[in-house]
């Protein structure tokens, strides 16, 4: 597996999202999620992707037992921000100083880390000044608890606010061949900054893999029930897109999920993508787009489609929740 550098953290151009194992996609197997972690590890993917309200609470939970000998193989990333109660109910966005040290020491003890090595704001809290949050993750990592900060969804300005208090080492965002909105300002920034971008979501939450015609076979906890790009109209339209990856993928003899982490990766040595998976199978499959090289035809042709997808990535509650 290669390695790519997130600012001053280097790490396997591929990593695993962890998200799923828990929430928002259905039912979860702890046995094969840790079967998976594992999988990873040995395949040479390095950085493993939590958050504190993934579950809520319960993701951690789970990397921390997959990871409880091999701590050193690992790059452990976690973020906070996003409140939820253990019941699952959203609080809101907190970027308050307070709540950023009461999150941290939370995911230490359920990740059973004594650091973590990359520590993300999750969402930008409004009503707290940048600078007050990223004062208190200065403190965090003064005391040895976090060794690099992210931010997620930031804008350009928030980014270059947060970097003066403290270094950014990766902005994570989504990004795939349906959603190239970064590369308008975000991407420049980070890069002038000297800061990574981690890809979440670089399947386009599965429907770049060609396996979904439609909703019907998820659960009912499933969030794509009700995300925009998956509903009525657009659906219809983002699947006749997804025929284009498909036809490239046979002539190359590749899945389409291969194709599209492809391209993600050949957007930059400083771009790490995180595809999610809960199965072993699927993480092989995708572990296996490392070794897919695309031309420069087929890089510029897969780069239009994004042009002509339909509907927003995501509901008006998550929309209004991105600095962007």
């Amino acid at each position: 597996m290669k390695q790519h550098t997130l600012g001053a953290l280097r790490t396997s151009e591929l990593g695993l999202g962890c998200m799923g194992m828990s929430d928002f996609y259905g039912p979860g197997d702890e046995g094969e999620s840790i079967a998976t972690i594992h999988r990873a590890l040995d395949l040479g993917i390095t950085l493993l992707d939590t958050a504190d309200m993934y579950g809520p609470f319960t993701n951690e939970r789970l990397v921390g037992k997959a990871i409880a000998d091999r701590r050193d193989q690992v790059v452990v990333a976690t973020k906070f921000g996003i409140e939820r109660l253990p019941d699952g109910t959203r609080v809101g966005v907190n970027g308050r100083p307070d709540y950023v040290r009461d999150a941290v020491d939370g995911s230490l003890q359920r990740l059973g880390v004594d650091h973590i090595d990359l520590y993300y704001q999750h969402r930008v809290d409004p009503a707290v000044p940048i600078e007050d949050t990223w004062g208190a993750l200065k403190e965090l990592v003064d005391a040895g608890k976090v060794r690099h900060l992210g931010i997620s969804e930031a804008a350009a300005d928030t980014i270059r606010r947060a970097h003066a208090v403290h270094p950014i080492t990766a902005g994570q965002y989504e990004y795939s061949l349906f959603t190239r909105g970064v590369e308008a300002e975000i991407l420049p920034t980070l890069r002038e900054l000297g800061i990574g971008l981690v890809a979440y979501s670089p399947l386009g939450r599965g429907i770049l893999t060609g396996a979904y015609a439609t909703v019907e076979g998820f659960a009912d906890n499933d969030f794509r029930r009700n995300n925009p790009r998956w509903t009525g109209d657009n659906l219809a339209a983002n699947q006749a897109l997804v025929a284009e990856v498909t036809q490239l993928a046979k002539g190359r003899n590749a899945t389409e999920a291969q194709v599209a982490l492809a391209w993600v990766l050949a957007q930059g040595q400083d771009v790490v993508a995180i595809p999610g998976t809960k199965r072993v199978t699927y993480l092989e499959q995708n572990a296996a787009a490392t070794g897919l090289t695309l031309t420069a035809g087929e890089l510029d042709n897969l780069g239009k489609l994004a042009s002509s997808v339909a509907g927003e990535r995501y509901d008006e509650r998550g929309m209004s929740s991105v600095d962007l």
